[in-house]
């Protein structure tokens, strides 16, 4: 099985919340970013965030340039892979 084709296969059946790597919230990573990244103007991209909540936490602390880059192409109705 190709990765994209894993991916896609996790994505379409299981939840985002269960999966064995599923955090709430990126505590360690906003951490990490905020230390190497005080600028919130700066770009940050979140690489294979699948539906990850980072980008909801970026958002909600300031951070405008966001993007996020997964090797999934199921995308939901909400921006998140489905």
């Amino acid at each position: 099985m190709q990765q994209k084709d894993h991916w896609e296969s996790i994505y379409s059946t299981k939840s985002p919340d269960g999966v064995s790597w599923f955090q709430p919230h990126a505590d360690t990573s906003m951490r990490l970013i905020r230390s190497s990244c005080p600028d919130h103007q700066a770009s940050v991209i979140d690489v294979g965030g699948g539906a990850s909540t980072l980008v909801d936490d970026l958002l909600d602390d300031g951070y405008r340039h966001v993007t996020v880059l997964d090797l999934s192409g199921r995308i939901d109705a909400g921006g998140r892979p489905a």
